[in-house]
C-alpha cells in the first residue's frame, strides 16, 4: 500500500456490515412519480428507468445527477501466480501495467476519457505479493483488513458513481478460489482462461484453486475469512471500497469477475450489503455467469470482454448517465403540451 491505513480489523467490519444504511425511498419514490410524468408510454425506456431509480435511491436526491464519475483501479500481486503456472504472464506484469495507466496508455485510460471519469490507481505493496494460497491462507487478519481500510479511502463524498476494477496476475484464480469456496460445486466450475491459458496451464489453474479450497477449508469459518484465506490485497481493497460507497451514498459499478467475486463475499455475509452495487458488464470468465446467476444479477452490458482493469465499468457510466439525464431532462406530458394515451 501507498500509505497507512488505520487499523482495523474483522469484528469492526462485520458490525459495519451489520449496520449500513439503506436506500432513500422518498428519492426512489420521487423518481417513479416524475417518471409518469415524462414525455413516453410508460416503461418505454426499460433499463434506464430503473437505473434512475437505482441512482437517486442510493444516492438520496431527486432527480439523480451524474457529473463527478471516479473509477479505481486497485493492483495487487497474488502468491499463487508466482508459485504456480496458473497465468499466460509473470506477476512481473502487474507493476508494468501500472505504469502504462500512469502513463495514460491503457485501454482504461481511453475509456476514462469517455467517460468523463476521474480515474484512480492504487497499487498494493506490489513487492510483497500475498502468500501463495495453495497452501494456507493468501493474508492474515490484519493485513486483510488493512487493504479493506486502504480501500475505503478511494471514496470521497460528493462522489456520484464509483466504478470498481483490478488488476494483478492470478486475480482471476483467485476469483475462482473464492466462488468455489462461497458456492461449492467443483473447482473447474469456476476456473476459465483467465489472461489466455489453455491445456496444462489450465489444468494447474484448476488444480491450485482446488487445493487453495482444500487447505483453507477448516479456516474458512465464515465469508470474510475466504476472503482472507483465498482473495489477494487488491480484492480486500476492493471490498472495503464497496462498503465505503455505501456509507457515502454513492453507487456502485462492479466490473468483471474478480470485482463481482469481492461483491460475492459481502453478498455472503448479508444479501442486502451490495444492493447498491450494479454489474457492469459480462465477463467472457465461465465462472462469472455463474456467479452472477447464484447472485440474481443481470449485467448492463454484454461485449465478450475478459480485460479487467474496470474497462466494462467504464463503458457502463454512460449508461448510467443517459438515465439519469434522460429522466432529469425530458419534458412532462403537461409542459410540453402532449396528448396523454387514452
Amino acid at each position: 500500500m501507498t500509505e497507512p491505513s488505520p487499523a482495523i480489523r474483522f469484528d469492526e467490519i462485520r458490525e459495519l456490515i451489520r449496520n449500513l444504511p439503506g436506500p432513500d425511498l422518498e428519492a426512489g419514490t420521487a423518481v417513479r412519480q416524475r417518471d409518469r410524468q415524462l414525455v413516453k408510454p410508460r416503461g418505454a425506456l426499460g433499463r434506464l428507468e430503473d437505473i434512475a431509480f437505482f441512482m437517486a435511491s442510493w444516492q438520496g436526491q431527486a432527480p439523480p445527477r451524474l457529473r463527478h464519475p471516479r473509477i479505481a483501479v486497485f493492483a495487487g500481486n497474488h502468491g499463487v501466480a508466482a508459485a504456480k503456472p496458473v497465468s499466460a504472464y509473470p506477476p512481473a506484469v502487474t507493476a508494468q501495467m501500472v505504469e502504462v495507466f500512469q502513463t495514460g496508455g491503457g485501454a482504461i485510460n481511453k475509456l476514462a476519457e469517455l467517460a468523463d471519469a476521474d480515474l484512480r490507481v492504487y497499487e498494493l505493496d506490489l513487492g510483497s505479493p500475498t502468500a501463495d494460497f495453495s497452501q494456507g491462507p493468501a493474508m492474515t487478519e490484519l493485513g486483510c483488513a488493512q487493504a479493506m481500510a486502504y480501500g475505503m479511502m478511494a471514496v470521497d463524498q460528493g462522489l456520484h458513481v464509483l466504478a470498481l476494477g483490478e488488476v494483478g496476475i492470478g486475480n482471476t484464480t483467485a476469483a475462482a478460489a473464492l466462488s468455489h469456496a462461497l458456492f461449492g460445486g467443483t473447482a473447474a466450475d469456476w476456473v476459465g482462461p483467465g489472461s489466455g491459458v489453455e491445456g496444462e496451464r489450465l489444468q494447474a489453474k484448476t488444480a491450485a484453486v482446488e487445493a487453495g479450497v482444500l487447505a483453507n477449508s477448516a479456516t474458512m469459518t465464515d465469508p470474510l475469512e475466504a476472503l482472507r484465506c483465498l482473495g489477494g490485497y487488491e480484492l480486500a481493497a476492493i471490498a472495503g471500497a464497496i462498503l465505503a460507497a455505501r456509507l457515502a451514498r454513492t453507487p456502485v459499478l462492479l466490473d468483471g469477475y474478480a470485482v463481482t467475486a469481492v461483491a460475492a463475499v459481502l453478498w455472503a455475509i448479508d444479501a442486502k450489503a451490495i444492493d447498491h452495487c450494479l454489474v457492469a458488464h459480462l465477463s467472457t470468465e465461465p465462472g462469472h455467469a455463474r456467479l452472477l446467476d447464484r447472485l440474481g444479477r443481470t449485467a448492463l452490458l454484454d461485449l465478450r470482454m475478459g480485460l479487467g482493469e474496470a474497462s466494462g465499468a467504464a463503458l457502463a457510466i454512460p449508461i448510467l448517465r443517459a438515465a439519469v439525464d434522460c429522466h432529469a431532462g425530458m419534458a412532462t406530458f403537461e409542459a410540453g403540451g402532449v396528448s396523454r394515451a387514452v
